[in-house]
């Protein structure tokens, strides 16, 4: 093997050092390099809303199945499937015939009795009249009050036949139950349907609508323990609101809220089943729809929040943030809370004014040197804290 020129020597001695250089940061400002710059934020502590964001379905408040309180055939259909009705109005008309012969023949037996009811009357006033001349008996003159008294039992009898036929006439016109929007028609015209059979069509109220979504139990316990460990705060009852997420991602413009949540846990998946009340004045949400809930459960007051991305992980899996301590970077073992977007909730390791470095990870490590630079959210408008500059002003040597 031919001897390695002192030229060739030089060369790869200055890669040496310069891949060294790369490595280890402080071997570099040793060099002669300055600091490199990073990114940094000092940590506030903030008022934060604790929130989950929940798929759920929507599904009407109301519905009702259209059936015939009677049996007959079905003449028209008035309503258009998918249309909006009201209450009270007619969906369907049945033949007519056969009960309106019923209200006359009511009729007639009312009319009977009636007849029979003036007979049995102006016999006991005759009785009467005889009975105080003593020309007739007590006794036909009892028979002749108990004659009125059955007289007019027949027709209190008839009458309520009378009624009850009307309203069998009234039931040929089958009516929506309740206000909302009619599905398809299930009966055509000409069909034979029986009192409280066949389902003609079903309504769904639609003006407010329920969306049901699901929760992790686990996440329902954390939720749970730090409101009892005072860590964060409950909302006021009836204070929980919702913004529901359209599936194409849009927001949908009216918030509702929270009713209640099921003490029971679904066995199959471990979740409860929240719902919420919704506003659907234009009839956007339909029934079945997907759409994503976000739920404000909570307040927390005093929360310790970081950029997301300035969260590292050690060869472990282990959560930590590096900061910057008297000018130089420090590793600190963190544990992280809930993600909210783009940020992300500290619980443990991190203290109100730590200084921590959010970008420009690839030319540092632990011990090294650091120039700070105040870190901006590029999706936020605004400058940085005044807090962040006085801490950068104060590490930042006076020329």
């Amino acid at each position: 093997m031919p001897p390695i020129s002192r030229p060739a020597r030089r060369a790869a001695f200055s890669l040496f050092v310069l891949g060294a250089a790369v490595l280890n940061p402080a071997m570099s400002c040793a060099q002669g390099y300055p600091p490199p710059s990073v990114g940094v934020v000092i940590v506030e502590p903030q008022r934060v809303e604790v929130a989950s964001e929940l798929p759920g379905r929507i599904s009407p408040t109301r519905v009702a199945e259209v059936r015939p309180r009677i049996g007959g055939i079905v003449e028209r259909r008035v309503f258009t499937q998918g249309s909006t009705v009201q209450a009270g109005d007619v969906l369907y008309e049945l033949d007519r015939l056969p009960y309106e012969v019923a209200v006359d023949a009511a009729r007639a037996s009312v009319a009977r009795a009636e007849a029979g009811r003036a007979d049995a009357r102006q016999t006991e006033t005759r009785l009467t009249s005889l009975r105080a001349r003593n020309v007739a008996s007590q006794a036909d003159l009892d028979s002749a009050e108990t004659a009125v008294l059955q007289a007019n039992a027949a027709l209190a009898e008839a009458q309520a036949q009378l009624r009850a036929a009307e309203i069998n006439l009234g039931y040929t016109e089958v009516r929506a139950p309740i206000a909302g929007r009619t599905g398809r028609a299930l009966t055509t015209e000409g069909a034979l349907v029986s009192a409280q059979g066949e389902v003609m069509t079903t309504i769904q109220a639609l003006d407010t609508v329920y969306a049901d979504m699901q929760q992790p139990v686990s996440e329902l316990l954390r939720l749970r323990r730090a409101l009892d460990a005072g860590e964060i705060t409950e909302l006021a009852p009836g204070a929980a609101a919702v913004q529901l997420y359209l599936d194409d991602g849009s927001l949908y413009p009216h918030p509702g809220k929270l009713l209640f949540s099921e003490v029971s846990v679904e066995r199959s998946s471990g979740q409860v089943t929240l719902r919420a009340e919704v506003p659907n004045p234009e009839g956007t949400l339909l029934p079945g729809m997907y759409v994503r809930v976000w739920v404000d459960q909570a307040v927390r007051e005093e929360a310790l929040i970081v950029p997301a991305q300035a969260l590292r992980r050690d060869a472990s899996g282990q959560a930590q943030l590096m900061l910057v301590e008297d000018g130089v970077v420090a590793a600190r073992s963190v544990t992280e809370g809930r993600s909210t977007g783009t940020a992300l909730t500290i619980q443990e390791g991190l203290a109100p004014g730590d200084m921590v470095i959010v970008d420009g990870f690839q030319k540092i490590g632990p011990g090294a040197p650091v120039t700070p630079v105040c870190w901006t959210d590029p999706a936020a408008e605004g400058a940085p804290s005044d807090i962040c500059a006085r801490a950068v002003d104060a590490l930042t040597p006076a020329n």
